[in-house]
């Protein structure tokens, strides 16, 4: 195993995380918006064929219906919270790995990894769930022919007031029953692969651009992978009608397996599959080339 990098300053790892993160949204937007579309859409009547047929029919009548702007419907509440959330988890995960080193020089496991990237999803959840919550929202409020919310902040007052914070933060639990596992998986997962690609004698930190973002997309990829279940139940219910699902996840669970199957738990696979590889290649890109600048210009930082 190459040895891993020492932890970096909380102060460089907003920033470069915070730059990563806006890649991130940036490159994937368009399909996290089809994935959830998709996840949301009503069951369709007996002999009605659904609204959308699968990935590709959603992307052409999105993009019909609304241009290149529908793709990218809710986007300001996951760029808003990018720079504190990428913040915060990059240093989750490296505050996870410190807490498991006896000594400053000590190369961690892949089981240790795996941990430390479990405590990043924790770390996130606070900013992630209202965000998800208010995205979620907008996104599907096109489809649904009527118009609610005025925006990201709109949305936000308005489930203030109808609900208090309860409302702005539907979905908590969810959101960490998606991210921590994913978390672990998608750390674990890219610094496995930045071990096996750095040539022997070299460091990590010196791996070409190409090398980053495989690491990075293949790790985003079995990110979602782990994801994919606890984010359809999420979607499900932080757009549900107040009341709809009293017990929670279980309901939303139950519910889907009975009416659709368990199949249905995977639904926006392929939307989330394509844009899994190139939003965390260029998360990763961003995050390596914003570290490599920061310690360029304020190596004391």
């Amino acid at each position: 195993m190459a040895k891993q990098p020492q932890p970096i300053s909380p102060l460089k790892n907003f920033f470069a995380g915070g730059f990563g993160g806006v890649c991130l949204v940036f490159v994937g937007h368009p399909l996290d918006t089809i994935k959830v579309r998709l996840q949301t859409q009503p069951k369709p009547q007996p002999g009605q064929p659904p609204l959308y047929s699968g990935t590709f029919d959603c992307f052409r009548k999105t993009l019909v219906g609304e241009g290149v702007q529908g793709l990218y419907r809710g986007m300001a509440a996951p760029i808003i919270g990018v720079t504190p959330m990428f913040a915060v988890c990059f240093f989750g995960f490296g505050l996870g790995k410190r807490l498991q080193q006896r000594n400053p020089d000590d190369v961690l496991t892949y089981p240790q990894l795996f941990a430390a990237g479990m405590l990043s999803g924790v770390f996130t959840t606070v900013i992630m769930a209202p965000g998800e919550r208010i995205k979620c929202l907008l996104q599907i409020q096109a489809a649904t022919g009527e118009t609610k919310y005025s925006g990201s902040l709109d949305c936000a007052k308005q489930l203030y007031r109808e609900a208090g914070i309860r409302g702005v933060y539907k979905g908590t639990v969810l959101t960490l029953m998606r991210d921590v596992p994913a978390s672990g998986m998608y750390f674990m997962t890219y610094e496995w692969l930045k071990n096996i690609l750095t040539p022997e004698g070299k460091s990590v930190s010196d791996l070409s651009v190409p090398r980053i973002l495989f690491a990075g997309g293949l790790a985003g990829i079995f990110n979602w992978a782990v994801a994919i279940p606890p984010d359809v139940l999420k979607s499900r219910f932080q757009t549900a009608p107040a009341g709809k699902y009293p017990n929670g996840f279980r309901d939303v669970l139950r519910e889907l397996i009975r009416e659709e199957g368990v199949a249905s738990l995977y639904k926006g696979f392929t939307a989330v599959m394509i844009r899994a590889f190139p939003a965390n290649a260029a998360c990763f890109l961003g995050f390596e080339v914003a570290m490599k600048f920061l310690n360029w210009v304020a190596p004391g930082l």
